[in-house]
C-alpha cells in the first residue's frame, strides 16, 4: 500500500480511525468485485481521499454508501461496514490507472526483476489490463479516464526533456492534472457541482505534493541505482522542494475552505492536519509520542517512564486451527510486519515488528491560531476532527 498519507490510529482517535478504516477497505472490497483478487494489490492510501472526498460531500438525507462486507485477515476475521458506491469505485478507477502507469515507469526504468524481459513483457500485460478495467469502471460513474492517460504520456515526455534549470513544477504538472481532475469528479458524484473548483486545486496541490514527496524520499536511493529523479535532473535543492511543498500544504487547506461538506471531519484530519506530518517524514523530523501524555504525572501509567497498564485478559481466543488460518492471512498480507493487527489466537492489540509511526497525539492544531480554532469563525469549528486545542 503505497501513498503519503499515512495517518496513524492514535492521532485519528477511535470514530475517525473507524471511518478511514472503512474506506480503506471499501476501496480494496470495490477493486475485487469490479475487477478480481488480482487488482486489490493496487490499494493504496491516497487512493482512498476520493472516497473519502465523495461521502464528505454526501447529502446526510440520501443514501448513507455503506455495506456489511465479510471477515478478512487484515481485520482479525471479522465483518466491518465498509464504504460503498460511486465514490469507492471511482477511487479503484484512478488507483487503477495510476497503478498501471507506475508498473510501466518501474518497467521503463529497468527496476529490480522488471529488468528481465519476461517478467517485463508480463508487467506490462498487466498494466494494459490495469488501464482498460480502470477505463470501464471510471466510465461507469462518469469518469474519463484518458485525462489520467494522457498525464501520464506527458510526464514521459517531459522528463525526457527535463534538464537543469527547468522548473519542477514543470515535470510535476501532469500529476497535478490528474489528480486535480479525479478531486473535482467526487463533487459531480456528490451533486455538489460548487465544489468542483476548489476541490480540483486542492486536488492539483495534492499532486504537486505527492510528486515532490515522492522524489525526495527516493532521491538517496534514485542515486545509487542511476534512476532518473526529478529533483537531481532538474537541479532543484532540498530546501526548494521543502519550501513548495509547505506552500502546497498551506494551498490545499485554503481550497478546502471554500468547499461545501456536510461531514467533513475525516477529508479535514487528512489533507490538513497530516499532509505536514507527511512532509516532516519525506524530510526526516519525524515526532511520535502517542505513549505519553503531557498531563500524565511522572511514573503514571502512560507517562514516560511509567508502567504500562495491563489489557484486561481477552475471553474470546481462537482454537488452534482457527488461528493458524488467521496467522496465515497475517504473514500473507504482510500485516504482522508493518501494522497493527490482533494475535491470531489471544486477539490482543499488538504492533507490527517494523511500526513505526510518527503521530504526536498532542500536537496543536496547525490549521489556524490556537487562540481561534475553536471559534465560530475557526476553521476547525464543527468539523469534529478531534482537534482540541
Amino acid at each position: 500500500m503505497f501513498g503519503i498519507v499515512r495517518p496513524c490510529r492514535h492521532r485519528l482517535g477511535e470514530k475517525l480511525t473507524a471511518q478511514w478504516t472503512a474506506h480503506l477497505c471499501g476501496l480494496c472490497l470495490a477493486l475485487r468485485g469490479d475487477h478480481g483478487q488480482l487488482a486489490r494489490i493496487v490499494t493504496n492510501y491516497d487512493g482512498l481521499l476520493i472516497s473519502v472526498l465523495t461521502e464528505a460531500q454526501a447529502d446526510p438525507a440520501g443514501p448513507r454508501g455503506r455495506r456489511t462486507a465479510g471477515p478478512c485477515p487484515l481485520r482479525g476475521m471479522r465483518t466491518a461496514s465498509v464504504a460503498h458506491g460511486e465514490g469507492a469505485r471511482l477511487a479503484a478507477a484512478v488507483s487503477l490507472v495510476l497503478a498501471s502507469a507506475k508498473v510501466r515507469d518501474h518497467v521503463a526504468d529497468g527496476d529490480g526483476l522488471l529488468a528481465r524481459r519476461p517478467v517485463a513483457l508480463a508487467a506490462r500485460r498487466v498494466a494494459a489490463g490495469w488501464d482498460r478495467a480502470g477505463a470501464r469502471t471510471g466510465s461507469d460513474v462518469g469518469f474519463d479516464t484518458a485525462v489520467l492517460v494522457d498525464a501520464v504520456d506527458r510526464q514521459t515526455g517531459i522528463e525526457a526533456l527535463a534538464g537543469p534549470g527547468t522548473p519542477i513544477l514543470t515535470v510535476t504538472e501532469p500529476t497535478e492534472t490528474a489528480t486535480a481532475a479525479a478531486f473535482a469528479h467526487t463533487a459531480v458524484l456528490a451533486g455538489r457541482p460548487h465544489n468542483a473548483a476548489p476541490l480540483a486545486e486542492a486536488g492539483r496541490l495534492f499532486g504537486r505534493l505527492a510528486h515532490l514527496l515522492d522524489a525526495v524520499e527516493d532521491r538517496e536511493s534514485d542515486a545509487a541505482s542511476g534512476a532518473w529523479n526529478p529533483l537531481t535532473a532538474t537541479g532543484t535543492s532540498l530546501d526548494e522542494a521543502h519550501r513548495l511543498a509547505d506552500d502546497a500544504v498551506h494551498g490545499i487547506r485554503l481550497a478546502l475552505r471554500e468547499a461545501e461538506f456536510t461531514d467533513g471531519g475525516l477529508a479535514h484530519r487528512l489533507l490538513v492536519h497530516e499532509l505536514p506530518n507527511s512532509v516532516r517524514r519525506a524530510f526526516g523530523t519525524p515526532s511520535c509520542a502517542h505513549g505519553s501524555h503531557p498531563y500524565a504525572p511522572p511514573g503514571a501509567p502512560g507517562a514516560p517512564g511509567g508502567p504500562i497498564p495491563p489489557e484486561p485478559p481477552r475471553r474470546d481466543r481462537r482454537g488452534l486451527l482457527a488461528g493458524c488460518a488467521v496467522w496465515l492471512g497475517l504473514a500473507c498480507t504482510c500485516q504482522m510486519c508493518c501494522g497493527e493487527y490482533e494475535d491470531p489466537w489471544t486477539r490482543e492489540r499488538k504492533e507490527g515488528c517494523l511500526h513505526n509511526c510518527d503521530c504526536d497525539c498532542c500536537e496543536c492544531c496547525e490549521c489556524c491560531n490556537c487562540c481561534s480554532c475553536g471559534g465560530e469563525d475557526g476553521c476547525c469549528s464543527g468539523c469534529d476532527c478531534g482537534c482540541d486545542c
